[in-house]
């Protein structure tokens, strides 16, 4: 389903919540203005298999955009706001966007990009006036109010978070079928194993320019529910937002839990999460640690997947399976699991390779890059992908991920997985933050070196360098562990809070 069949049924349900602003847009406004800014692209010339792009913060206006764009076969794409100006003009262009929206949080960011994307026919801001950019109220306002005849499913074309390189655009191919029609994967996988219905309310307050949060919400608004948003994590403003919206369902990755675990257990209790059924996770592995402590908290809530932006294949894992599993991202739920060596052979289980998704019929490109498509896709099996990420499956074919590719580090021949040593050393209470990555040894080729962004009020000096690697000794392998500590004032995440290691690991090389 979709905002327009909901807005028949329940016109004034809350469909968007602003926990920001309190604002909120009901099913029959957001299905609306989604028609008008339908027929503005429309009207603007564009047709199926063309491309919108949107630039914003966590708004509400992100899903008008997102159900116009869907409604309209039209390909949209969310920028990170976060990006210099030559990455975001490099995506602009890249996707081949027609029209760019803009909230005004923007407005520097965006009028710096207006010189180098020439290919825009129509730029729109909302929130506020910015230069250079029409009234996104005042071209609604005008629009056709009559829903199109024809409404072809578009699609997402996202870029990936580019945690080892420039951002890839990830180009699905357009369903052949009408906005309303069944068959959409995402609402088929996750909403009968997370339980998303009418009465589901899901709070994200992770950035909607990235696959999950915009996909996760689009299944609730397909399934009906409310969606809760915020601009930003905060540990203990989550924990009001859930005790204030009664919220059902919520989205977090692990070092979201590393910072709600590290409050204050006096703070913890003042909120009451009673009314949270589906604690979702993803982006990262999540230690065991810190998820075993989250399940003792809230119960067995938490539900993990493993995915990609690219949407080949999909694992799922709950939390009374995962305490017989620990430290599994679980079974395939969208395709067939594969581990291949670097020749393509394939492994027994409990070895170590690349993982791979078998999904017969389902294709991705990377959108102009028709070498890092074929990259992705195993030598000898066309409908076999990967995105690099390497892991291992047991007997029963629970999948457990080890790192990605570009992030191991290969020290005297030895290959040694960072995110070992980062899940050890993630919940000392000295540490707030910590990645581990491979610089360069004469000897054994690459040394392993943490480099960590101590707690608030921790001295960050030698001594506690020599602090966290004896503490790393009492928990994995010596050759694994640390030879050196660096500190920082802070680590390179993105939004969605994954390691930038690329620029991490850059500034070692110089």
């Amino acid at each position: 389903m979709y905002p327009g069949a909901h807005a028949l049924l329940q016109p004034n349900k809350s469909a968007i919540i602003d926990a920001d602003t309190g604002r909120v847009v009901t099913y029959r406004e957001l299905d609306e203005r989604s028609i008008r800014l339908a027929n503005i692209f429309s009207a603007a010339g564009l047709r199926r298999g063309d491309h919108v792009a949107f630039l914003s913060d966590n708004a509400t206006e992100v899903f008008e955009i997102y159900w116009a764009a869907l409604r309209s076969g039209l390909y949209v794409t969310g920028i990170n706001h976060h990006l210099t100006p030559s990455d975001v003009s490099y995506i602009v262009n890249d996707c081949g966007a027609r029209i760019l929206i803009v909230s005004a949080a923007t407005e520097t960011l965006a009028g710096a990009v207006i010189d180098t994307t020439p290919n825009i026919e129509l730029r729109m801001a909302f929130g506020g006036a910015v230069p250079g950019h029409l009234s996104y109220e005042e071209k609604l306002a005008g629009a056709a109010t009559a829903p199109p005849a024809n409404q072809p499913r578009g699609a997402d074309l996202l870029y990936s978070s580019g945690t080892t390189g420039r951002p890839k655009g990830v180009k699905p191919a357009l369903p052949e079928r009408q906005v309303g029609d069944p068959g959409d994967p995402y609402l088929a996988v996750f909403g009968p194993a997370y339980g998303f219905g009418f009465d589901t309310v899901y709070y994200s307050s992770a950035p909607t320019y990235h696959a999950a949060p915009l996909r996760f919400g689009g299944v609730v608004h397909a399934a009906g529910g409310t969606v809760v948003t915020a601009r930003k994590f905060d540990a203990e403003t989550a924990l009001a937002t859930i005790e204030r919206y009664a919220v059902t369902h919520a989205q977090f990755v692990p070092t979201m839990f590393v910072r709600m675990l590290k409050l204050a257990e006096s703070t913890r209790r003042q909120y009451d999460h009673s009314s949270l059924r589906t604690a979702v996770h993803a982006a990262a592995p999540c230690p065991i640690d810190v998820k075993r402590q989250m399940i003792e908290w809230w119960g067995p809530i938490l539900h993990e997947y493993y995915s990609s932006t690219e949407g080949n294949g999909i694992t799922l894992i709950d939390s009374p399976t995962w305490l017989d599993k620990p430290g599994s991202v679980g079974q395939a739920g969208l395709g067939t699991l594969h581990i291949c060596d670097e020749d393509g052979q394939e492994l027994a289980p409990g070895n170590i390779g690349r993982v791979y998704f078998e999904r017969d019929g389902i294709a991705f490109t990377y959108h102009n890059s028709p070498d890092k498509t074929k990259s992705a896709k195993h030598p000898s099996h066309e409908t076999w992908s990967t995105t690099g990420d390497l892991g291992y499956i047991d007997t029963d074919e629970f999948l457990y991920l080890t790192d990605r590719q570009a992030f191991v580090i290969i020290s005297g021949g030895v290959n040694i997985y960072p995110q070992e040593i980062e899940n050890c050393l993630a919940l000392h209470p000295k540490v707030f933050d910590v990645a581990v990555i491979g610089v360069p040894d004469e000897e054994m080729g690459e040394q392993v070196k943490a480099v960590v962004q101590a707690a608030p009020g921790v001295e960050a000096d030698d001594a506690l360098a020599r602090e966290l690697i004896a503490y790393t000794h009492e928990y994995i392998a010596r050759f694994k562990a640390p030879k050196s500590v660096d500190f920082t004032d802070a680590l390179p995440r993105s939004a969605t809070g994954k390691l930038v290691k690329g620029t991490l690991t850059q500034q070692y090389l110089k």
